[in-house]
């Protein structure tokens, strides 16, 4: 068995629960210490992990010796000043998506991390999923001829909750950064920074994004259709067209998910999903590759990677008319 693995979890919230819960299924890798902005929700989330240190300060967290990574787990409008936190302590940061809510924060979290020769990388944790690598292997192939067409949406009902982080812009609300971000890095991934982008958008009352649709044009000829919406539910699904071939990839594309290559001449290979639990902790296994190599980041997203998409980000937000608070 490998050595332990210690993550130290900075905020208590839904995605830190679920990102510690799937790292139970490594025996290796120990949520050893979290911080949060009280005592009371410290201690409430360190009694769900034996050995769990509960830290009431987010500086008291970063402080720990004993820790080997920080998972940065705030919303998005905090994640510049709590990775920032966290590298000046000489701490490896594996932050939550979006890395930051624009490239210029993104930017200085990668210097920071340059300067403090630690490693930092955004945890789009559908890059590092297993039906993703193959999506990579297939595309390296050049199976699939020529890439002329990319769609992949993501839409979830989120009036049906009130959590706060999705509706209010103080808090870096609306689909575009929570939801589109996947179908936006998705694209991404297949064909890299876009040549143009066309964007357009509906707002809720309070200002944030509603729904959008966005437009990436290629040098090549390929574009790639890119939709996210909170007011319903969609069908989450993604494809990747060629010349020779496609990938369809089912719901929920940037979950775990079966999926399927089909060529022109019929010949279809199945890829069913065979995974259990959430799969928060892929990316924490290649995180763990990372910081143990001496590596300051991963080939599979790296912190410019992240700083591009972060520009197209912004060029949409642009477009539609998205500013937060904190830029005004």
């Amino acid at each position: 068995m490998s050595r332990e693995f210690r993550w130290g979890i900075l905020a208590s919230g839904g995605i830190a629960q679920a990102f510690a819960r799937d790292l139970s299924y490594f025996n290796h890798h120990i949520v050893a210490a979290v911080g949060s902005r009280s005592q009371k929700s410290a201690d409430s989330f360190a009694a769900e992990f034996p050995g769990c240190t509960a830290y009431e300060s987010y500086e008291e967290l970063v402080a720990d010796a004993t820790l080997d990574a920080i998972y940065v787990a705030s919303p998005h409008p905090y994640h510049v000043s709590n990775t920032l936190l966290a590298l000046n302590a000489g701490k490896p940061v594996l932050c939550e998506k979006p890395l930051t809510i624009n490239a210029a924060e993104a930017r200085q979290m990668k210097a920071a991390a340059e300067a403090n020769d630690v490693a930092l990388m955004e945890a789009m944790w559908a890059r590092f999923l297993p039906h993703m690598h193959k999506v990579r292997e297939i595309l390296a192939s050049r199976i699939l001829g020529d890439i002329w067409a990319v769609e992949a949406d993501h839409g979830q009902r989120l009036s049906d909750h009130a959590n706060p982080r999705h509706w209010e812009p103080a808090l870096g609300g609306g689909a575009l950064l929570d939801l589109g971000i996947y179908p936006i890095s998705f694209a991404h991934m297949v064909l890299g920074a876009p040549m143009k982008i066309t964007a357009s958008a509906t707002f809720t009352d309070k200002g944030v994004d509603a729904s959008s649709t966005v437009i990436f044009d290629y040098k090549s000829g390929a574009q790639a259709i890119l939709t996210s919406n909170m007011m319903v539910s969609t069908p989450c699904r993604a494809t990747i067209c060629g010349t020779l071939g496609k990938i369809e990839i089912d719901r929920t594309f940037y979950n775990p998910a079966s999926m399927r290559v089909i060529m022109h001449d019929g010949t279809t290979t199945e890829y069913p999903k065979d995974y259990k639990g959430h799969g928060l902790r892929d990316q924490a296994l290649e995180f763990e590759r990372v910081v143990r190599s001496g590596a300051k980041s991963s080939p599979i997203l790296t912190p410019a990677e992240s700083v591009v998409i972060m520009e197209s980000l912004d060029e949409v937000r642009k477009q539609i008319g998205l500013i937060y608070p904190s830029e005004r």
